[in-house]
């Protein structure tokens, strides 16, 4: 099924990606930010002894697919995805709904998958439309009283007998968000179903913490693992993105067989002919030229704005560091050219526009249709598709963009399936872990992050008292 990505990054302004002699250095940067992907930081985790300075290194990620696959493939019953699979396919014929409990890495990208491969209106089809399979909700990512309660609403309205599911998603269980939203729902589940409810609810999680205790004392059917060595934003093909993609129908086998392709293209694959390289390597170089700070993901089908929420904390998390790092911005075309557009073009010059796109849609083409009564003038356009009209709106976008001498890159997948999907995923993760070594800060953790949690729980300590 292989089909590749196509990337274009010509229109960068930055060198090709062919460097000259003089920028032996940047080659070598460039070479040993690939070998440590590739092997010397697997070989320094397996080692057990990694240097402070190194702290954290989540390189897990990189192999991850691979291995998921092989030991499938080698036991399609006993290996983890086997399990994660059964697993589905219990909640599929027991359940009406899902519940998916997580914040950041734990939930983004099962919702990018969500949004980018089910039909636009999923959760509002009947059951019978959707396959048999349940319908999935997300909670367990803010703190806003009146979104739980709504999540809370339609579970008893939806579910009145209780036969709906939390798949509840975080490595300590301590992360507060998600705990408070966990015990909210666990409150419900229980008055509605006293008897069984510990089979309905799924924990992902590490081998300690206070969820991995809970899980034990409910007596839950099933236990899943975020894997050592892998950070939350980079955990999508673990059980963490896994299981919910599986529960809703989502071809995963071949959303792992996408990553394992972008795998071994990052391997094998010389500079120009690999898309994360190529990409790392034309960031960085925006970067060294001082002006560009502000990287627009700018998404040409509306079931990508997902994957603009999850590529935003990838990239801040990853690379916003030692005053470092793009600031990441999603842009939905054509709805934003109504409302950034002017920016772009005549603001300030400080933006790297990435488009992504895809050849095919998942449905058949609408065309504009020929009327007798023409007052919007659309007969000149009689027969021309959407995608048509999208497609010469990118290209218009890009080359007023480019008239004024502002960078602009492409992202084209074949399709927005689970298989393009999983090699758009991987590609951007190793691209950014590249881009955060040509950088010289850690792509892994997020120190900032812990910032705000302090302060926060000073606060109510401080009110409660």
């Amino acid at each position: 099924m292989f089909h590749s990505i196509q990337v274009d990054l010509s229109r960068s302004g930055c060198p090709e990606n062919s460097l000259s002699k003089k920028d032996c250095s940047l080659v070598d940067d460039l070479q040993q930010a690939h070998q440590q992907v590739c092997s010397l930081d697997l070989e320094l985790m397996a080692s057990g002894e990694i240097p402070d300075d190194r702290k954290p290194l989540d390189g897990n990620f990189y192999p991850l697919p691979d291995k998921i696959l092989s030991e499938y493939r080698t036991d399609r019953t006993e290996s983890e995805l086997g399990q994660i699979l059964k697993t589905a396919n219990r909640l599929q014929s027991s359940v009406e709904a899902i519940v998916v409990l997580g914040i950041g890495g734990s939930y983004m990208g099962t919702r990018a998958l969500m949004d980018a491969c089910c039909e636009p209106y999923y959760n509002e089809l009947s059951k019978t439309e959707r396959g048999g399979r349940p319908q999935l909700y997300f909670a367990g990512n803010h703190l806003d009283n009146d979104a739980l309660q709504g999540v809370l609403g339609r579970l008893r309205a939806v579910t009145p007998e209780g036969n709906w599911g939390i798949i509840v998603i975080s490595k300590s269980g301590e992360t507060l968000e998600t705990a408070v939203a966990f015990r909210t729902l666990l409150d419900l589940l229980k008055q509605q179903c006293p008897h069984d409810f510990p089979n309905f609810v799924i924990p992902i999680t590490g081998e300690t913490g206070s969820l991995n205790q809970m899980a034990a004392e409910l007596g839950c059917a099933n236990v899943f693992r975020v894997p050592e060595g892998v950070g939350g934003r980079f955990s999508l093909f673990s059980a963490v993105g896994l299981l919910p993609a599986a529960t809703i129908g989502l071809d995963v086998v071949q959303l792992l067989q996408g990553a394992a392709d972008m795998n071994e293209t990052f391997r094998t694959a010389e500079l120009s002919s690999n898309p994360p390289l190529d990409f790392a390597l034309a960031a960085y170089q925006l970067q060294l030229q001082g002006d560009v700070s502000i990287r627009v993901l700018s998404v040409w089908e509306q079931a990508f704005a997902s994957l603009g929420m999850w590529y935003d904390q990838l990239l801040s998390e990853s690379l916003g560091k030692d005053g470092q790092g793009m600031t990441p911005i999603t842009m939905v075309n054509t709805r934003d050219l109504h409302s950034r557009a002017q920016q772009h073009q005549a603001g300030r010059n400080d933006k790297w526009i990435v488009n992504l796109s895809t050849r095919q849609s998942h449905t058949d083409q609408l065309q504009i249709r020929e009327t007798t009564s023409d007052v919007a003038g659309l007969n000149d356009l009689a027969g021309v598709t959407l995608a048509e009209l999208s497609a010469a709106a990118r290209q218009g976008t890009n080359r007023a963009l480019c008239d004024v001498q502002r960078p602009t890159a492409d992202i084209v997948l074949e399709r927005g399936d689970e298989y393009g999907l999983g090699q758009f995923f991987q590609m951007m993760m190793l691209a950014t872990v590249v881009e955060g070594k040509l950088l010289g800060v850690n792509p892994y953790g997020q120190p900032g992050v812990e910032a705000y949690k302090k302060h926060m729980r000073n606060i109510l300590l401080s009110d409660r008292s």
